[in-house]
């Protein structure tokens, strides 16, 4: 894509799983990028990285030291830059229940630090991550990810005549990420216990480099305020403690609080303002100018049927016990056997 190609891009959260992954890819396709900015506030995450991408092979790559936070250090990471994906957030559920504020000020406020710092650059795309705990939120973190969304789409409304498009991507677990069961399952499995909430319990499942491509698509396909859906498959919590440990023992513990039983994409509020594009939804900010009747002319989406939602409970593709393995060894363990 052009848009990269020759441009400076700058990634907020550039060290955690997605960042590293997004880096390695970047790095590979757009050999002719000007200017990679890997802006996080972990120095040593940021050091071990530069051991494997440093600038005598990739003169490309930078490492800058910030916190989305701290809005002046934003405005002097955004010198130059072209293009923006904003990774940073505290993502933990627990962690975000028991220190609430901390985790408004990432994620709230560290994405409305973005906004204006954009506003005030040369900056022409920006697309920030959500979540599947964004739609219908029950949990902290969720709420602090809707309230980003909201703030990333309705920048949009205040670009005026600049060439600035703003947008979000949202999808589930992402396979084999820091902090997803996959991992977890896999070292539990050595005690061979697999502790279980719900064997019912339903999720969605994105690979790494699915999540990188949708972010890519992303650029080349917003016109301003959208939130891009994939449509990806969903597993059951007990199938794959069955792909993982099937002669594990698999005590069901309960739901844990601010958990839901099956995760949410796409609520029915969300339909009316909804379109398909095959492969993915699009979620249109409905502080917008234009309407559902006017995207789809433009982009050739077509509105969903009202009252529409998108969930993993009720997604029409499962994966198998045989499709998870064959997954995890792809994407989390070349070396996982059963």
């Amino acid at each position: 894509m052009s848009l990269l190609n020759y441009s400076s891009l700058l990634l907020t959260g550039g060290t955690g799983s997605f960042g590293k992954a997004f880096v390695k890819k970047v790095l590979k396709d757009y050999p002719n990028i000007k200017r990679l900015v890997v802006f996080s506030r972990d120095e040593l995450k940021q050091y071990e990285m530069s051991q494997e991408y440093n600038q005598s092979e990739y003169p490309g790559i930078r490492y800058f030291l910030g916190d989305v936070r701290d809005q002046e250090r934003l405005h002097r990471a955004l010198e130059g830059i072209d293009v923006v994906v904003h990774a940073a957030a505290m993502k933990q559920v627990p962690a975000a229940e028991y220190n609430p504020f901390e985790c408004i000020k990432t994620n709230i406020i560290g994405a409305q630090n973005l906004v204006e710092a954009c506003l005030e650059s040369d900056v022409k795309r920006v697309v920030a991550l959500s979540t599947d705990k964004a739609a219908a939120p029950i949990n902290l973190y969720g709420a602090t990810k809707l309230a980003s969304d909201k703030l990333i789409a309705a920048a949009n409304n205040i670009v005026g005549d600049r060439d600035l498009r703003f947008s979000i991507v949202r999808y589930g677990n992402v396979m084999g990420s820091r902090g997803s069961v996959i991992p977890y399952f896999l070292e539990q499995r050595k005690n061979g216990v697999l502790p279980i909430t719900d064997e019912g319990m339903t999720r969605f499942n994105i690979t790494l480099d699915e999540s990188i491509d949708l972010v890519i698509e992303t650029f080349k396909k917003t016109l301003g305020g959208e939130i891009f859906v994939p449509k990806i498959p969903s597993y059951r919590i007990g199938d794959l403690a069955h792909a993982i440990g099937p002669e594990c023992k698999k005590p069901i513990v309960g739901i844990r609080p601010g958990e839901k039983l099956h995760e949410e994409m796409i609520t029915g509020s969300d339909s009316f303002y909804t379109v398909d594009f095959g492969d993915y939804y699009a979620i249109l900010n409905v502080s917008g100018t234009m309407s559902v009747e006017e995207y789809c002319k433009i982009s050739g989406a077509k509105p969903v049927e009202p009252g529409m939602y998108y969930d993993s409970m009720n997604n029409q593709d499962y994966l198998s016990i045989e499709a998870l393995r064959k997954l995890i060894i792809e994407n989390v363990d070349p070396n996982f056997t059963v």
